[in-house]
């Protein structure tokens, strides 16, 4: 006897971990195939238990077996017997009544048995149950093949694998419990704003505004509650374990997706294998039907008859009777069988199973990103929605973003604790205390229990939405995103709009320009850094800065052909304005002339050949910096004696040869810094701008210095450092005022005495010349110090010990 067990393998009991991928038909076949493998395995067992055929032989003589009928013998054995009783006396009555002899012994029966069911019973009616059990075999194998086959079997066994853990992951009951919850309290808003809606007058009584205070007030009051219990929760139904292997399941589920996606070798082997089994159904209802018939119970034998001496035989097939029945039986079931097959075939080429759309599944859950799926993904979800619909639910978390992103930020508020975040603390160039968090793959909400922090940083950081816990943050004045574009919640951008001061950020495209920031009516301080052109019209494009009415300082860090037109929308009000152009030229100056009320301009990096004559109609211009552009000469100087205002003009790092004698003309100039250029020399009309206090000309190839520095009695601090002085004009130990006297990496070989007239001098630098000595006189300056004296070793010890004290104790 064949064990059914034996059978296992083949499809009859498959896994439990794939019947996710059985729909009700191939569940239903499988119990088909079980039927009719009893069938076959019963059969198979009468076959090798019981004798198979039993012959007579027969005494009626004919030259072919066909022409004999059986059913004569019995009319002849009748005659012959009636003879003999006429012919012969009677027996006694007691004498035992016997059959014909024939004279055979059991051997010779046991041959001709074998040799009749050999060779006169039908093939079918020999192995009928035989082919039953193969046939059955091949529709199990077919069922389970693409289970098997390496080209589905890694795919078919990963989902499932994947469903199983994502069926129970306990971040799965999490994120739909936290939906439902969401949607219930949408519910609960909309349901009171149909009903407001609803009782609204023109004229409002004084019980509903009680009603609404309360109804605010609860709502206020119920927030920081669910705050403070959230995250008890989640420590309750999510251990840092358990998010980590959630975590883990969301990459699996990318990787399983992109690597699915792409092809269609599931559904089509799927196809195949029920098309193979429709053909095998027909082949089996035909060949059946016509073979029957020929599962016969009296068989006709010929049988040499010099073998036996009888060459006539008629014999009974034993188990004709039984297994014409189960033939029978075996018809109905491959045909349902067949039905199922073909139902199959409709559903595979009815519905469209290269799309799967997670309609139903947003609508039901409320996850509105989840995105729809194709080929041999969406294949699969159909199949697993044909066992149980709840799976592709479930399933469908893990491919939701909103759903990862929340996971990600459960395990970043584990991670980074209050604690750990304040010890981040430190202050920046603003002298603000700033948290600055770099390369997270979210914004941990424990940054909103800090509430010292004035200064945020954020620093490519993903996926940053700023929620409405900002609120709490009440010394935040300062937010940077250093390329980490943010999207802020409605309370949150409410809060900026009347606290924010400073924002920077920092971009690789004009897209990811935040919208909100157009909204911050209280920014007074705006840093770009990033394209501002666009794409196709290559001119800078930046929206409406009209809303930001209180902006002061604007900074932009850019590519720019020309000033952006929108910050005149700010022009009343804007006082500094910073263009970093990265060494691309800036042509078109038109707006400048519209921005009357700005105090500071820097253009740095703008390629600039001569100083753009929109600049001379700043009326309010205090400060001009034109740093690392191509100025060669600037005779234009001569017109910002319209900038009566002007105090500070930096043309450092140029390529300037000269500085024109109408330099005078700027009575107001307090700062000048023409360091890092190519001057010879310095005009002597340039000591006649008698307000100067800062004057730097290092860096230069300066080989002298006029007398007429002592001209500058304001003057307090004045470098000529890198250049090649060999002497200094006396007048210039006269400008008393000064404190700091930079004179470093020069050909100096004497410094005068009258260096002790410099009464407020506070840092002198002479290192790196050609000097044998110091003067003793130098201990006489009253503000300078030891580490304000910036000179070579080996003058400093040169000097009396009695100077080295006085610097000492100063």
């Amino acid at each position: 006897m064949i064990p059914v067990g034996e059978f296992r393998n083949l499809g009859i009991e498959q896994n439990s971990k794939f019947r996710v991928l059985k729909p009700w038909w191939d569940v239903f076949s499988e119990y088909i195939c079980v039927a009719m493998l009893m069938i076959g395995v019963f059969g198979c067992t009468l076959q090798l238990t019981q004798d198979k055929i039993a012959c007579l032989p027969s005494h009626l003589t004919s030259p072919t077996p066909e022409a004999i009928d059986c059913s004569h013998i019995r009319t002849y054995r009748e005659n012959e017997t009636s003879k003999t009783t006429v012919a012969k006396p009677a027996k006694p009555i007691l004498q035992e009544v016997v059959g014909r002899k024939n004279n055979l012994d059991i051997h010779q029966y046991v041959f001709v048995n074998h040799h009749c069911y050999e060779r006169f019973v039908h093939w079918f009616a020999k192995f009928f149950p035989y082919l039953v059990v193969i046939h059955t075999m091949i529709f199990m194998v077919a069922s389970s093949f693409w289970f098997k086959f390496p080209g589905t079997s890694s795919k078919i066994d990963l989902f499932v694998t994947i469903l199983g853990k994502c069926f129970d992951s306990p971040w799965t009951t999490r994120a739909l419990s936290e939906v439902s919850e969401e949607r219930g309290e949408e519910k609960l808003v909309s349901w009171r704003r149909n009903t407001m809606s609803k009782d609204a007058t023109d004229r409002r009584t004084e019980g509903e505004e009680t009603t609404g205070l309360l109804l605010r007030s609860a709502s206020v009051k119920s927030n920081p509650e669910k705050k403070v219990q959230e995250p008890q929760s989640a420590l309750s139904l999510l251990d840092k374990k358990e998010g980590e292997q959630a975590k883990a399941l969301f990459e699996k589920v990318k990787k399983f997706r992109t690597h699915v996606e792409e092809a269609d070798i599931l559904r089509i082997m799927y196809v195949l294998q029920t098309s193979l089994k429709v053909f095998k159904f027909l082949l089996i209802i035909i060949y059946t039907s016509v073979l029957v018939p020929h599962i016969e119970i009296v068989v006709r034998c010929y049988v040499p008859p010099e073998l036996t001496g009888f060459d006539i035989y008629c014999c009974n097939h034993n188990k004709a009777h039984l297994f014409s029945k189960l033939a029978y039986c075996y018809i109905c079931f491959v045909g349902v069988y067949g039905l199922l097959c073909i139902y199959t075939l409709y559903w595979l080429f009815h519905r469209p199973l290269k799309e799967y759309s997670f309609d139903h599944v947003r609508l039901e859950t409320g996850i509105n990103d989840i995105p729809d799926v194709k080929n041999d993904f969406a294949f699969l979800l159909h199949l697993v929605d044909q066992y149980d619909a709840l799976y592709s639910k479930r399933f469908a978390v893990f491919l939701s973003e909103v759903s990862e992103s929340r996971l990600h930020q459960l395990n970043l508020n584990y991670e980074w604790t209050a604690k750990k975040l304040r010890a981040r603390l430190a202050k920046n160039t603003s002298n603000r205390l700033e948290l600055h968090l770099l390369m997270l793959p979210g914004l941990p909400d424990t940054v909103f229990e800090i509430p010292e922090v004035q200064s945020l940083k954020l620093e490519q950081v993903k996926n940053v939405i700023i929620p409405a816990g900002v609120a709490k943050l009440d010394s935040l004045k300062e937010l940077s995103l250093i390329y980490c574009p943010a999207k802020l919640q409605l309370p949150a951008l409410n809060h900026f709009k009347e606290h924010l001061k400073v924002l920077n950020l920092a971009f690789e495209s004009l897209d990811e320009v935040p919208m909100w920031m157009y909204t911050l009516h209280s920014l007074e301080e705006l840093d770009l850094n990033g394209p501002l052109t666009n794409e196709v019209s290559k001119s800078a494009s930046l929206d409406s800065l009209r809303e930001l009415r209180a902006l002061r300082v604007l900074t932009l860090h850019s590519n720019l052909a020309k000033i952006p037109p929108s910050i005149v929308d700010v022009a009343l009000q804007l006082q500094q304005l910073r263009i970093y152009n990265d060494g691309a030229k800036l042509q078109a100056f038109s707006t400048l002339k519209k921005l009357t009320s700005l105090v500071s301009l820097e253009l740095v990096g703008c390629e600039l050949e001569r100083i753009p004559s929109a600049v001379f109609s700043l009326n309010n211009l205090q400060e001009l910096d034109l740093k690392e552009n191509k100025l060669t000469t600037v005779e234009e100087i001569l017109s910002l004696q319209h900038c009566r205002r002007l105090v500070t003009l930096k043309l450092w790092h140029n390529k300037i040869t000269y500085i024109p004698d109408h330099i005078s003309k700027l009575h107001s100039l307090e700062t000048l810094d023409a360091s890092w250029n190519k001057l010879r020399k310095l005009p002597i009309r340039l000591f006649h701008c008698t307000t100067l206090r800062h004057l730097d000309v290092s860096h230069n190839q300066l080989t002298s210095l006029p007398p007429e520095i002592g001209i500058l009695q304001s003057l307090q601090f004045f470098s000529a450092a890198f250049n090649s002085l060999e002497t200094l004009p006396e007048e210039l130990f006269s400008c008393k005022r000064l404190k700091t006297l930079v004179l470093g990496n020069n050909c100096l070989v004497y410094l005068s005495p009258r260096v002790s007239n410099l009464a407020q001098l506070v840092r002198l630098e002479i290192k790196g010349n050609r000097l044998e000595s110091l003067p003793h006189e130098i201990g006489d300056c009253p503000m300078l110090t030891a580490s304000g004296l910036i000179v070579d070793d080996s003058l400093l010890d040169q000097l009396p010990l009695d100077v080295r004290s006085k610097l000492s104790n100063s």
